[in-house]
Order: structure tokens, then sequence, then C-alpha cells
């Protein structure tokens, strides 16, 4: 079995509920305290052992670029002012893996974001990681998910519970059980809660075999959108053989939402020590 070394991450939506801050900063781009989201799964990506990151961006993201990039004239500031700690960060930035970047002229959907990368990934198992989804947790959700594809073989869907009123935002997983990873028997797409008993949702983390692609190019493009989703490529390939969720470990802050966003930060600022006791007491005042 090949060894899972290279990470997706479509980045090329337009961000429109958090309008109109995205209309000129990329929401990947998003500061949690000091660190933006999508350095936060390049992390993640690089804790499970990958050593290649894809990142399909689209137009109005050239920030995401820019921030993975060397800075000649801000390390040579740091450098003369004597702030090794954070020429350290910022030099870190450019080593931290091998990444490029797949345009994707228009909003097509997140499969044909991840078709975007056929020739890049071949017929190799990846992961896949969308910017959503911030996970804190040891050992991370890639990691966990590489794992089980590892005893499994098969493509991994990062799941989590919701409750009743939560199914028609979320894809919806029926499923038989075995332990803690579910084989996956249906998918549906933002049911009402009525049509289904499952409460197992998926978020936006896969490991992804080679074959996708090839359900992603026979999938139909929505007749309401023009867009081609990962989700029917699913329902087409658990036909020819089996696809497995996982209840992911986790602490997981929806980096999409207004609020969960800001719980995100508060939730990390509180981690950090140098400000942690300050934003207490802010928080006790309000």
């Amino acid at each position: 079995m090949k060894k899972i070394t290279k990470c997706v991450i479509p980045a090329a939506g337009m961000g429109t509920r958090f309008l109109p801050a995205t209309k000129a900063l990329p929401k990947e781009m998003f500061p949690i305290v000091d660190k933006p989201v999508m350095q936060y799964l390049v992390e993640e990506a690089i804790s499970a052992g990958c050593t290649e990151i894809i990142i399909v961006t689209g137009r109005s993201k050239r920030a995401i670029e820019d921030h993975f990039d060397s800075n000649p004239e801000l390390e040579q500031r740091l450098g003369d002012s004597g702030k090794f700690d954070y020429l350290k960060k910022v030099k870190w930035l450019n080593d931290m893996a091998n990444i490029v970047y797949v345009r994707q002229p228009y909003p097509k959907g997140d499969g044909d974001a991840i078709l975007r990368t056929k020739n890049l990934i071949g017929d190799e198992p990846f992961l896949v990681l969308f910017g959503d989804d911030i996970i804190d947790n040891d050992p991370t959700a890639a990691e966990q998910l590489i794992r089980k594809h590892e005893e499994t073989h098969a493509p991994i869907i990062a799941t989590v519970w919701v409750e009743n009123e939560e199914v028609s935002n979320y894809g919806i997983l029926e499923w038989e059980q075995d332990w803690d990873t579910t084989k996956v028997t249906r998918f549906l797409e933002k049911p009402k809660a009525a049509e289904t008993d499952s409460r197992t949702a998926v978020i936006g983390k896969y490991v992804l075999t080679g074959d996708i692609f090839t359900y992603l190019e026979n999938a139909k493009s929505s007749v309401w959108d023009g867009e081609i989703r990962l989700a029917d490529a699913f329902i087409a390939m658990q036909k020819d053989r089996d696809i497995y969720g996982l209840q992911v470990e986790w602490t997981r802050y929806d980096a999409g939402s207004k609020v969960w966003y800001l719980k995100a930060c508060i939730a990390y600022a509180m981690k950090d020590k140098t400000i942690a006791n300050e934003m207490q007491d802010f928080l006790k005042t309000i």
C-alpha cells in the first residue's frame, strides 16, 4: 500500500457568509489569534506525514500564496531589530512543505476542485482537508483518518454526530457499525431529520483513493448550478467498493460560520499563556 504523502486543500470558495471581509481577503486567511486558518490546515497535513500540499485556489486568493512565500524585506527588518523569535516563525513558513497551487477558474463545486488535482495525484491515496473545519485534538483528525485508511485500504470520511435540528445542514451517512468505524450504506445530501434515523454528519476531511477521479469525471453536473459534487462521486463509488466513515476524536470549530469562527478565536486565545489571563478578565466584563 502506498504511503500517503499528498494533501489537497480546496480553497477556491467565495466565502459569501463573511462578506464584506472576504471581498479582498480569503476566508482561509482569517486569523485565529495570530495564525490563519490555512496554516492550521497545512500543519495538520504535515502532522499526518504529508510532504506535498496542493492548494486549489481561485481569483482573489493570492494572499494564500504570499503567506507561504518568502518575504526578504520583512525577514531583514526582523533580523536587524533583533526579533529573532518572529523571524524564526516567518522563515519556517517558507520550508513547511512543498506547496503547489492549482487554479479553479470558476466555482464549479468541491468535486471539480479535487478533479483539477488529478495530474498531481495520479493513482495514489491522498488526504483532503477543507477550510471550514478546525479540529483541536492530539492526534489530529488527519492522523486518525490516515491510520484508519492503513487498516482498511479504503476511502475514509470524517464524521461527527449532530443534533436533530442540524441534520439538514450536512451530508448524512447511513452505515453499518464496526466499533468506531462505520461502513457506509447510503449517502444523503442535507436531508430533513425525518428522512433518516442517522445523525452521522460528514465534515470536510477525507482520505480518498486515486479511483475517485474516474467517478468525478463521470459525475453529472448539478442541473441547478452546474457544480460537480464529491457526494455524487461517493454515491457512485459506494456501489463498487466499501467506503468508511470515521467518528473522529475532536473539539471542532466550523470556521465557515461567524459564531463558530469567533468561538475558535476565543478558545485558542485561552490556550495562549501570554494572553489567556487578560482574555479571561475581559470576557468576565461582558
